[in-house]
């Protein structure tokens, strides 16, 4: 059981700000801001979830917490849990070494909507309630003492050379009929660094401002996530799914921008990679839902964010109300729009042609309510940090379809690796 409070606040960025940085006092954090992004599946500003009361880090685990407990979990799927699904394998090379998945119900839970601060806080600690608030109110914050590196100097994982090699590569696997569509995503990394990652995600958050952003805290490894996409949502009977696939420059004014929008939305081959994926998708939807009930309610849609248009689908089903929710999950993990079509025969060639274990990065991050609903993420546009390893990683990658340019996908992705080697490189 929870016991719950609500309080107003005159600022929303304020109150924003000193949640945050209180964040800093705990050891599991997860933080998930709209930054005022609203649509008719909006569910709240921002919320923080701290202290865990209980982890779980395997399947099993999680699926009798949701059966037995009813109460709110919060946590990743990492890319790697399509191995737990389907027969594949991962022995790619790992620097990160995060968990395969890992979910905590937190003792203390903040959510921003509605113009309130809604404390849901376990009976164990509900008395400390007023005094985190005042806390919160008055600025007050744990000092976290961390030491920082000058210089983070980014490496490629894989060179021009060998992008176009390896894109060539693909290539084949869809003429000879393999698959239609693969992403294929390269890492950019550092070692031995260190750095405060609260600072890092609040200037990445604030180059991107996308609508599914995220930090994270377990112990000693990091996510700093500015994700623009959407991998899964239930509410009540209804599932709701939004791929991203094309993407477009920004352009220098609102006459430029106007005309790459529509550029966008009618390129084919960026087209042809949504509509592929969007089928994709219906397919996942449909092992859980009630028959005839999935539907494409936006197709290719373009949106604009800080950096970049984006085209974005929109399908949704409705499931019977004693449907497994960690079921829903199964049946449509990894997110489509990163792993390509066929899936399994994607994932499998994604592994074979890359050099490195996705690990989080292309997972999900979320939640579990006690209502049986749930919200979760793709993580993209994020930087992975293992603090004890003194390792950082950041991936992006680009959707290859038979229409693919290897030059332009190569500079696809060094647009989208744009954010986060800004924040790394361009420090103090």
């Amino acid at each position: 059981m929870r016991t719950q409070r609500s309080f107003g606040f005159d600022s929303l960025l304020q109150s924003k700000k000193a949640l945050f940085q209180w964040s800093r006092g705990f050891d599991d954090v997860v933080w998930l801001d709209s930054n005022s992004h609203q649509d008719q599946y909006s569910s709240f500003e921002a919320c923080l979830a701290v202290g865990a009361s209980k982890s779980l880090e395997n399947i099993e685990a999680l699926q009798a917490f949701v059966n037995q407990k009813k109460d709110w979990l919060f946590g990743y799927f990492s890319y790697d849990f399509k191995n737990e699904l389907e027969d594949l394998t991962s022995s790619n090379f790992d620097a990160l070494g995060f968990p395969v998945l890992q979910f905590f119900q937190p003792s203390k839970l903040i959510i921003l909507a509605n113009g309130q601060l809604h404390f849901k806080y376990l009976e164990g600690v509900a008395h400390e309630i007023e005094a985190d608030y005042e806390e919160i109110t008055n600025g007050q914050q744990s000092e976290l003492s961390i030491e920082q590196s000058d210089a983070i100097k980014i490496k490629m994982r894989i060179h021009k050379d060998a992008y176009f090699e390896k894109a060539n590569r693909f290539l084949e696997h869809i003429h000879r009929g393999d698959i239609y569509e693969a992403n294929f995503c390269q890492e950019f990394y550092a070692e031995d660094v260190s750095f405060d990652p609260w600072e890092t995600y609040q200037k990445l958050n604030s180059i991107s401002d996308p609508p599914f952003a995220v930090f994270a805290r377990l112990r000693d490894k990091y996510l700093m996530c500015a994700s623009p996409e959407r991998y899964i949502k239930k509410m009540g009977q209804k599932v709701i799914s939004q791929p991203i696939k094309g993407t477009a420059r920004r352009g220098n004014d609102e006459f430029e921008d106007k005309i790459i929008k529509k550029e966008l939305s009618q390129d084919p081959k960026e087209r042809s990679e949504n509509i592929m994926i969007t089928d994709l998708v219906r397919n996942d939807l449909s092992k859980s839902a009630l028959k005839g009930s999935v539907q494409v309610e936006e197709l290719c849609k373009p949106y604009t964010f800080k950096q970049v248009h984006q085209l974005i689908s929109t399908i949704v089903s409705k499931v019977s109300t004693d449907k497994n929710i960690v079921e829903i999950i199964k049946e449509t993990f990894p997110m489509g729009s990163m792993t390509g079509a066929p899936k399994i025969s994607a994932m499998n060639i994604i592994e074979d042609l890359e050099e490195t274990k996705r690990g989080l990065y292309s997972g999900a991050v979320g939640y579990f309510d006690p209502l049986g609903d749930f919200d979760f993420n793709v993580v993209i546009r994020s930087i992975l940090y293992n603090a004890t390893k003194k390792y950082v990683s950041f991936s992006v990658g680009s959707a290859i379809t038979s229409k693919s340019d290897p030059e332009r996908e190569y500079e696809e992705c060094l647009l989208k690796a744009k954010a986060m080697r800004t924040v790394l490189e361009e420090r103090g």
